[in-house]
C-alpha cells in the first residue's frame, strides 16, 4: 500500500471516528428533534472539580499574547493585553495528573484599576462520559480576589443550553514564570 493510500485511510478513519466521541447527535435534524422534546425534558445538575494549567513560559506555552497595546500594557494592571489559550484541565493540581479536557479561548486584561480579566473560553471535555461536550464561560475574573465567580452561559453536546457558575481559586502562581494553576468548581444545570 502506498504512502498516499495510508494517509487517505488514516484520514477516513479519523473522520469516521469523530462522531463516535459525541454523546449527542449533531446533525441538524437531530438537533431539531432534541429541541422539540425540550419542554418535556428534565433538568439535571452536574458538578465538576478540576485544575486549569495556564503556562505562559517555556518552549511550549499554552497561553500566548496575541494583542498588546503600546501605551497601557504596564504592570501591575497590563490593561489591553489579550492571550489566546489552550490550557489543559486535570483531575489534580499536578500537571501530570489525568487530563479531563482543555480550556480553549482567550482572556484579556479589561480593567484599568485592578488586575482583572475578561474570560471567554470553552471547557472542552476529552475523556469520560462528557467526552466531546463543551461548557462555555464568559465573565470577569478579578485575579487578586480569593474566589472568582463566572457564569457558564451555554454548552454543546450533553450540555446544550447549559447554565451555571464556575468558581475559580488560584492554587499556585509562579511569580518568575507567570505560570498558574487554578482550581475550578463548576456547577451546571442542563437537560437529560
Amino acid at each position: 500500500m502506498g504512502k498516499t493510500m495510508l494517509i487517505l485511510l488514516f484520514f477516513c478513519i479519523v473522520i469516521l471516528a469523530i462522531p463516535l466521541t459525541q454523546c449527542v447527535e449533531l446533525e441538524p435534524k437531530a438537533v431539531e428533534e432534541w429541541f422539540e422534546k425540550l419542554p418535556h425534558a428534565k433538568q439535571k445538575l452536574t458538578k465538576f472539580h478540576f485544575y486549569y494549567h495556564d503556562v505562559v513560559s517555556g518552549k511550549n506555552p499554552t497561553a500566548i499574547t496575541i494583542a498588546q497595546p503600546n501605551t497601557t500594557a504596564k504592570p501591575p494592571i497590563f490593561f489591553g493585553i489579550v492571550n489566546m489559550i489552550d490550557d489543559k484541565l486535570t483531575v489534580g493540581p499536578d500537571p501530570n495528573s489525568p487530563i479531563v479536557g482543555r480550556a480553549q479561548g482567550f482572556y484579556g486584561s479589561a480593567d484599568q484599576n485592578e488586575f482583572s480579566l475578561l474570560m471567554t473560553l470553552n471547557f472542552v471535555f476529552t475523556s469520560g462520559e462528557y467526552n466531546g461536550s463543551t461548557l462555555s464561560m464568559l465573565g470577569r475574573n478579578p485575579l487578586f480576589h480569593e474566589y472568582r465567580e463566572m457564569p457558564i452561559i451555554g454548552g454543546s453536546g450533553v450540555f446544550r443550553l447549559a447554565q451555571g457558575i464556575a468558581t475559580a481559586n488560584t492554587y499556585s502562581f509562579n511569580t518568575t514564570s507567570g505560570d498558574a494553576v487554578v482550581e475550578y468548581h463548576v456547577v451546571v444545570l442542563h437537560y437529560e
